[in-house]
């Protein structure tokens, strides 16, 4: 009964995701805006705590790897894979700090981050997206339902509809997948066309 609940929960919020007509339309002009970003040589950041980080981790793999089809690299980076950096940072200033300082150093006016919470409030997501703010990056926020502080600092909202984390989880990594799928076609003409 426990696996077929779990099953049922994550297919429920799934159905939200699809009902939710604001959300789909958000997840559209994202993907679009990316496709643009990375056309000019821009880049995509992102990052996140726990399974969040494995989660831009993932997204960041499957741009600059590739998806659905054989093409050309796009630049993607999950800023947390460093770990000397991650650690050094989180003992000589703070954790807070970890990915701000990064997207100052790496980001650059017109490049997207892609901030990943599903709370919304976590401090160093947070500071991460002032930072790309500063620099006139566009952001993504990926959180759950109430969006937390994140939701009225970022250009794009992805907001999934439930306060679990396991299901904000599922979500995020669908919504990803979905956004390496459009980000790919509206770039690269599939070669099976």
């Amino acid at each position: 009964m426990k696996i077929e609940n779990c099953i049922r929960e994550s297919i429920a919020v799934k159905k939200r995701m699809l009902d939710d007509v604001r959300l789909i339309e958000t997840i559209d002009k994202m993907s679009s805006r990316a496709a643009e970003i990375l056309k000019n040589k821009g880049r995509i950041l992102l990052c996140g705590n726990g399974g969040s980080a494995a989660d831009a981790q993932h997204i960041a793999a499957e741009l600059s790897g590739r998806f659905s089809f054989e093409r050309e690299p796009l630049d993607a980076e999950a800023l947390h894979v460093n770990t000397s950096y991650l650690t050094a940072i989180a003992n000589d200033y703070s954790y807070n700090d970890v990915y701000s300082r990064l997207v100052k150093a790496k980001g650059r006016a017109g490049d997207m981050l892609i901030a990943i919470s599903t709370s919304g409030n976590s401090q160093n997501i947070i500071n991460a997206i002032h930072a790309a703010k500063e620099m006139n990056m566009t952001v993504v926020g990926m959180t759950g339902q109430g969006g937390g502080k994140m939701k009225d600092m970022v250009d794009f909202l992805i907001n999934i509809p439930s306060d679990e984390t396991p299901r904000v989880q599922e979500a995020h990594i669908l919504t990803g997948h979905i956004f390496c799928l459009l980000v790919e076609e509206q770039i690269f003409k599939p070669l099976t066309d």
